[in-house]
């Protein structure tokens, strides 16, 4: 069994089971652990993939977004004043207003967002749910395309067909072989196997180390990881430390994904009861089992791969922390020459 473990004193209190798996670009298992041929939905982790058609159809170019608007279109953001600004932004250059978003409101993440819009005596609008950029590049999208924007959230709208298939082009599973149900946000969501879900991410990895379009998605979320998520995520910080060795994207309910363009290598981890603490550590210690973090950069996220358990008074009574490898890998260093890997076309 494959765990992180939450520990008091010298006893382990609880623990998380973890799946997950690293692909290659051709496909291939590279290394696993848990059952990877399950399904997991993506859920925001299928953000940069939902991004994309923005840079391919040229509606990025054409309406003129800039880097950390198509970073935000990838992110799942804490609603503070930055983020709403740039979720507006977007919906400006569309043509659209807010009341166009149909992602729902909700309080910012951020707590001190959230204290400010309380104490400014407003309530929160659809532009702080963490999901509004995605929202906001979407009604691009139907802009752009010349779609109705109107109901772009229904599954049979052309929005969210062209996210279904861009789902199976980079998972390589059919269309009508992925499993589908409403996010959060109210659009649809997408279930596949780990492995088809890494498979994914090494697809993408890949081809922004070619140069090809993923590479603006790639470089957005890296360049302008606060965009992605915020202040002291561990999305934010994994990327902002490694400086764009490597790319990483939340899901909900203890899923992690990203990419390593350098290696054109992917991963997709699930954590089994949701928890998102454990996800995290699961995340951080994958990137060191793959040989991707310096010792700089494992110390600067130890908050995120071995948080400490304090009591009330903050005194250390436990840490969070991995109690698994990954078989067969070569824990290369960020240094090392990345493998010989060839996309299918």
């Amino acid at each position: 069994m494959s765990f992180v473990e939450v520990t008091r004193g010298g006893i382990t209190e609880s623990r998380h089971r973890v799946r997950l798996c690293v692909s290659d670009a051709r496909g291939t298992l590279v290394a696993s652990v848990g059952d990877v041929a399950a399904p997991a939905f993506y859920r925001s982790a299928a953000k940069p993939f939902q991004a994309l058609p923005l840079v391919e159809e040229g509606i990025v170019r054409g309406l003129g977004l800039t880097p950390p608007e198509l970073a935000l279109c990838c992110g799942s953001h804490e609603g503070t004043r930055a983020h709403v600004a740039v979720t507006h932004s977007i919906l400006a250059k569309a043509g659209v207003d807010e009341r166009s978003l149909q992602c729902g409101p909700h309080l910012p993440y951020s707590d001190s967002a959230a204290r400010a819009l309380r104490d400014s005596g407003a309530g929160p609008s659809p532009a702080h749910n963490n999901c509004s950029g995605k929202h906001a590049g979407m009604l691009a999208l139907a802009v752009g395309m010349g779609w109705d924007p109107v109901d772009y959230h229904r599954a049979d709208h052309p929005v969210q067909r062209r996210m279904l298939h861009e789902v199976a082009r980079w998972s390589g599973i059919p269309e009508e072989e992925i499993e589908t149900a409403i996010d959060g946000c109210g659009i649809p969501c997408f279930a596949v196997g780990l492995g088809a879900m890494a498979t994914s991410f090494a697809h993408f990895a890949a081809a922004a180390a070619h140069g090809e379009c993923p590479a603006h998605i790639v470089e957005a979320m890296t360049a302008h990881p606060l965009m992605v998520g915020g202040e002291g995520r561990a999305c934010t910080d994994v990327m902002e430390s490694t400086g764009g060795r490597v790319f990483v994207k939340l899901g909900a309910e203890g899923v992690y994904g990203g990419g390593i363009p350098g290696r054109e290598l992917g991963f997709a981890i699930k954590v089994e009861d949701g928890g998102r603490r454990a996800v995290e550590v699961a995340l951080v210690h994958l990137l060191v089992e793959l040989g991707v973090l310096r010792p700089s950069e494992v110390a600067a996220l130890k908050a995120h791969g071995r948080p400490e358990v304090r009591n009330t008074r903050g005194e250390v009574v436990g840490e969070i922390r991995p109690a698994f490898f990954l078989e067969g890998v070569s824990r290369r260093t960020p240094s090392s020459p990345a493998p010989t890997l060839v996309r299918e076309p």
